[in-house]
Parts: structure tokens; C-alpha cells; sequence
């Protein structure tokens, strides 16, 4: 199993107590070997000294496979898409089709909405129905604006609204096929996934199957909040499931790293990850897959637990 793997830029902002630069932290990202990539948020590096970030990823080496769009401030705190002022909604319509044109215009074939301030708080605050047609109208827009950048919906079950309007993988198809454009599909995080009670491989075996699995996100965590730990070190199996989905889905966009490395070294935790994702990966590879899908079409927990188990643990 072979895979593009970019990481977090923000995760590489603190050193030795002290924010840096969005270019110092490209070039500590480029020291980590076996990162090729990173994804930036839209708008907020490609504001003042970051204007010309991109430049700067690639003179570090490092491809940009996508833009995440971050709707950050007072303007969003009552929604993005949905917000109830038309001025709000407009402003984050617009700085989100600027995102798809600049991804457009460099060459960036992925721009993730990931859309926080979209939900609700309680019960009778608003009509649903209203709220995701203007969910729906938003994403379309920001897929009509080239047909060579796929858009995806990032979603999330709460955090920072009590309810967010996309909560699921579910609701994520549901969008994507009201949305009704080939360039429109789901990203997946993994710490999301565990928040919202999902089977992380379940999850992205529904969206594979439609073909609509863009981005994967991966961490971990243990489920009742974003945690963005390490890979594979709270839900280990989980994690092996969700990579022999993704290879038995042919899965080929980047995987990214989406942790929080607050108290650690953000290159060595970086470094971690990519360990622990390569191992995985041969692990993945080692396994007799035919074994594999004659225990699951019979449906046998005790064989197929068997075959991953011996794989990795001493008999």
C-alpha cells in the first residue's frame, strides 16, 4: 500500500515556545523525511507575510494537495453558509469561491470545506430545512467553479456548535447527492468519526463504494472530543481496519496528518505518525487478503480476527 502523507502546517508553528513563521514552518515540515506534502487553510495562510506561501512549499519540496478553508472570528460565530444575515453568508460564500480559484489557478486539485459554524444549539432555533438548502446552495457554488477541483465536505457531529448541520458520513452523502456534481464528495477525519460513534472503515466503505472518498484525515483519540493524537495509539484495530478499506477501496489521494502536537516535538510526533503509518500499511500488505475476504463473506469474527492478529502478534 503506498500513499502520499502531508501534515499539518499549524502543528509546526510552535518552537521552543515561540510562534514562528508560516515559512519557517514549511521548511521544519521539509526536514521531516517522508512528508511530499502539506494542506493550508484558506484564508489565513494567504493573508500579510503569507502571501506567498505556496511559492515557499515549493521551493521546501513540498506539494500542496490541498486547501481546508477555516471561517474563523465574529462574523462566522453564528454560521458560515447558514448564517442568518445575508452579508455573513455572502462573505463566507465569497472567500470560499476564492479558495476553489486560487486552487484553480495553481493547480491544486482539492479544496476541503470544513464547516464549523453550521448547526445549531438547541431545540426551535431554526428550520432545518432552510438551513442545509442554503448548506446545499453554498457547496454547489463552490463545485461549480471549476470542474478540475474537487470539493468535499469536511464534517464534524459538534465542536463549535452543539450540533453541526454535517454530523456524519450519512448526512455527508446525503449533501453530496443533493449537491448532484462529479467533483463533489466527503473527507474523512478520523478523530471526527470516533466523535460522531461511526465504525471509522464502515464509514469510508460507504463513500468509497459511491466514489466520492476524497481526503482522509487521520489521527486519534478517544472519542469525546478532537483529541488529534498520534496514529494508531488509542484505536489501534480501528485504524488497521480503515486502512485494508482503503486499499480494498483503491484509495490513492493523500493522507493527512491532522494532529496536535501541544507538548511534543512537532517533527518527531510527525515523524510518529509516519512510522506507525508505514508499518500499518505493511501490515495491511502482509495479510493474506483472500484469507481475509473468504472470513468476512462467511462472516467469521474468530478467522478474520485471527489472520490480523497473527500478523502482528507473536504465536
Amino acid at each position: 500500500m503506498t500513499q502520499r502523507y502531508a501534515t499539518r502546517l499549524n502543528s509546526f508553528r510552535i518552537r521552543e515556545g515561540q510562534k514562528i513563521g508560516a515559512a519557517a514552518a514549511l521548511r521544519e515540515v521539509a526536514k521531516v523525511k517522508g512528508i511530499s506534502a502539506v494542506e493550508l487553510n484558506y484564508p489565513q495562510h494567504f493573508m500579510g507575510e503569507n502571501e506567498d506561501l505556496l511559492a515557499a512549499a515549493r521551493d521546501s519540496g513540498l506539494a500542496v494537495t490541498a486547501l481546508n478553508l477555516r471561517y474563523d472570528g465574529p462574523d462566522y460565530a453564528h454560521g458560515a453558509f447558514t448564517h442568518p444575515t445575508a452579508a455573513n453568508r455572502d462573505k463566507a460564500m465569497r472567500i470560499s469561491m476564492e479558495a476553489a480559484e486560487k486552487a484553480a489557478q495553481h493547480d491544486i486539485d482539492h479544496v476541503i470545506l470544513w464547516m464549523g459554524p453550521d448547526g445549531y444549539d438547541y431545540p426551535f432555533q431554526c428550520d432545518y430545512r432552510a438551513l442545509w438548502n442554503m448548506e446545499i446552495d453554498g457547496f454547489r457554488r463552490v463545485a461549480s467553479i471549476s470542474k478540475n477541483v474537487r470539493v468535499s465536505v469536511e464534517y464534524k457531529p459538534s465542536d463549535p456548535r452543539r450540533r453541526s448541520l454535517v454530523s456524519n458520513m450519512g448526512e455527508a452523502l446525503i449533501a453530496v447527492a443533493d449537491v448532484g456534481l462529479p467533483n463533489f464528495g466527503v473527507t474523512l477525519d478520523y478523530c471526527h468519526l470516533l466523535m460522531a460513534q461511526e465504525n471509522p472503515a464502515f464509514a469510508a466503505s460507504l463513500a468509497l463504494a459511491k466514489g466520492k472518498l476524497f481526503g482522509v484525515h487521520i489521527n486519534d483519540g478517544y472519542g469525546q472530543a478532537d483529541d488529534g493524537l498520534m496514529v494508531g495509539t488509542v484505536t489501534l484495530w480501528q485504524t488497521v481496519e480503515l486502512l485494508w478499506t482503503l486499499k480494498e477501496g483503491s484509495f490513492e489521494g493523500t493522507i493527512y496528518f491532522d494532529t496536535f502536537p501541544d507538548r511534543l516535538d512537532p517533527a518527531a510526533e510527525c515523524a510518529a505518525n509516519l512510522a506507525m503509518m508505514k508499518r500499518l500499511s505493511a501490515l495491511v500488505d502482509r495479510v493474506n487478503a483472500d484469507d481475509v475476504r473468504r472470513a468476512q463473506a462467511a462472516q467469521n469474527a474468530v478467522e478474520a480476527s485471527r489472520i490480523f492478529h497473527d500478523a502482528v502478534l507473536a504465536k
